[in-house]
């Protein structure tokens, strides 16, 4: 494991879980004070990303994340419209892959000082994400903090935009998805991931300013899909998908899930090992290939296969636990939601998880 002082990211992925773990432990210490009241928390759902809360039989889903780093390159571009699709997916993402179909959100936008005009694209990119993932935006703050709040020093308005979504159980699951109905053999379907999401910037960024100095935005982007992204700016901007529409298709249609991984900060690996329980592992041997400008940032900055794989989904954004029977008409629905789709490998009995990619073989514990 990687010592922080000497992490490519410059920042540990280990301590970020182990400070996530401490705060939860916390946080768990108060879930006593509405035992038996209306909102519950359920007591079993340790190490998601999102939990249950219990109205009386309704049984809501809660989330909270930011878009973190990500923001540098919009204030760069000063194009903030399509940060809204990264807000949402960070939760609504996270609700579905406990099985919550995502309903309402509330967000708060911190900033140095007040610029209406990017607050106005801010939020009109929140409303087409919020209308693709059929959530209505029920509350928001904005707070001017002052030089409490930094960013890129060009930028119009520096900010930090968090939100908090809740969801409803789907009425067909009795309980959440948690993988503890995960068995060795189940099937695992991909799907592709069209940009970083709204992870592992500060090691793409730390990354580029190596390579191309202070305007690294506005260097020329030499990728495969450079017709796209014409600078290495619009290619780390490009906004994340929003997989709960389709996630909740396959439940709407019955078919079998047994968990779901969203696959954001620490990778494949470290997030698909969130759901395998009972001490099952995981074969990953039909993964999507990298996004083109994750392979470019590998190749130019010399970083390796097993960094990439720790700090981006490296063309995987979601993967679902099914059974093996019914994985082609998993994929099958994806693809008819939209979603590119396909089966990617199975669970094991033995512990840790390996991928395979290519000529290389990565195992973690």
């Amino acid at each position: 494991m990687s010592n922080p002082s000497e992490n490519p990211a410059g920042y540990s992925i280990e301590e970020g879980n182990a400070a996530s773990r401490n705060a939860y432990g916390w946080a768990k210490k108060t879930f006593a004070n509405r035992t038996g009241l209306p909102g519950e928390p359920a007591q079993d759902l340790d190490g998601g990303f999102s939990n249950e809360i219990r109205f009386g039989a309704e049984r809501l889903g809660i989330s909270s994340d930011g878009i973190g780093t990500k923001i540098e390159v919009a204030e760069r571009l000063n194009r903030y419209d399509t940060l809204g699709y990264d807000l949402i997916a960070m939760t609504a993402d996270d609700l579905i892959a406990a099985g919550f179909v995502p309903t309402n959100l509330s967000n708060i936008i911190d900033v140095n000082h007040l610029d209406y005009g990017v607050v106005d694209q801010l939020m009109r990119g929140l409303h087409d994400a919020a209308n693709f993932a059929k959530i209505a935006i029920t509350g928001g703050e904005i707070a001017e903090l002052g030089n409490r709040i930094g960013g890129w020093a060009g930028a119009q308005m520096n900010f930090n935009w968090c939100s908090t979504a809740i969801g409803v159980l789907h009425p067909r699951l009795a309980q959440p998805l948690s993988g503890k109905t995960a068995r060795a053999g189940h099937a695992v379907v991909a799907l592709r991931s069209p940009s970083f999401r709204s992870n592992g910037y500060s090691l793409a960024r730390k990354t580029l300013q190596k390579l191309f100095g202070d305007n690294w935005h506005e260097a020329p982007y030499d990728g495969p899909d450079a017709a796209e992204f014409p600078t290495w700016g619009d290619a780390m901007l490009a906004p994340s998908l929003i997989y709960s529409p389709g996630i909740a298709a396959l439940l709407d249609a019955g078919l079998p899930l047994h968990g779901v991984a969203h696959i954001t900060g620490g990778g494949v690996a470290d997030n698909f090992q969130r759901v395998l329980k009972n001490g099952l592992g995981a074969l990953l041997d039909n993964l999507f290939a990298p996004l083109p400008a994750m392979q470019r940032l590998c190749e130019v900055g010399g970083i390796s296969p097993e960094t990439a794989y720790l700090y981006w989904n490296m063309g995987t954004g979601m993967l679902v636990v099914t059974e093996a029977a019914s994985a082609a008409a998993v994929v099958a629905a994806l693809q008819a939601s939209g979603y590119d789709a396909q089966v990617a490998g199975h669970l094991t009995a033995e512990a840790g998880v390996t991928l395979r990619v290519g000529p290389l073989e990565l195992r973690y514990a």
